[in-house]
């Protein structure tokens, strides 16, 4: 109907412009009995995916054990802590990639259900998890939190992360939602006891899942004004041991390069 219209406004002007300039023509006249053309329909179809777009590992990579690189950088600024009547300044480590993971039979290691759990997100949601902090060595992990508690964080034996979803950074329940879908056979029980955080944690045999509100757990890593969410690895099934922090595997359990 469009294309008819456009060619009758055409003739239309087309005639004005012949009138001004003097050049006669004939009407547009239609005989008895004769119709107009019928309107042109069309069904509006929903054009094909390009291949990238059900291609996930194009659009997010899936999450591996180089994520969990210590986020520590020389060009960090220094920190200025009391300590009793010292004053102490901390420093991050120089860079993160100048040291390993941590090691575990000669060979870098994350305990593979973080990484598990994190490409599971992503397949599920189909959106990229940002970590914002993986493995610690003890320079960064003092840096980023000088507290006593966080002395003993699994962060620096590779058996915690901290992380949002992009996209859904205003929807972390959902997020846990997936996390506990990785588990179907497994009922999760929540922590009652007091922590650093509001939200009452959740676990089960393996993991130990915390929700850091916009005003919880903020740190070096965890500058941004997002919730996040933490997992920490309570039992490793490999093994068929409980997962402990122990001084040696945080401070002897990397290399430097």
């Amino acid at each position: 109907m469009k294309k008819y219209t456009l060619l009758l406004l055409i003739i239309f002007f087309g005639s004005l412009d012949a009138h001004e300039s003097g050049i006669k023509g004939g009407y547009i006249s239609r005989k008895h009995g004769e119709k107009t053309l019928p309107s042109l329909s069309y069904e509006k179809k929903q054009r094909p995916p390009y291949s990238w777009e059900n291609d996930f590992t194009r659009r997010h990579f899936p999450i591996t054990k180089e994520h969990f690189r210590c986020r520590g950088s020389g060009l960090n600024e220094e920190r200025i802590e009391i300590e009793g009547e010292e004053t102490v300044v901390i420093r991050d480590c120089l860079d993160g990639h100048r040291h390993t993971l941590p090691i575990h039979n000669d060979k870098e290691f994350i305990y593979p259900i973080l990484i598990d759990i994190l490409n599971h997100i992503q397949d599920q949601t189909g959106k990229k998890v940002v970590i914002t902090s993986g493995h610690r060595c003890p320079d960064h992990n003092r840096y980023v939190d000088p507290s006593k508690e966080n002395e003993t964080s699994k962060h620096l034996i590779g058996a915690e992360v901290s992380f949002y979803v992009e996209g859904m950074e205003d929807q972390p329940l959902k997020v846990v939602d997936h996390i506990l879908g990785y588990y179907p056979d497994s009922n999760f029980s929540r922590f009652e006891k007091k922590t650093n955080v509001s939200t009452l944690p959740w676990y089960n045999k393996e993991i130990f899942i915390k929700l850091f509100l916009e005003n919880e757990g903020r740190n070096k890593d965890n500058s941004h004004s997002f919730p996040y969410l933490s997992i920490q690895v309570r039992f490793d099934k490999d093994s068929q041991e409980l997962v402990s922090y122990t001084w040696k595997k945080a401070h002897r359990g990397f290399k430097k390069k």
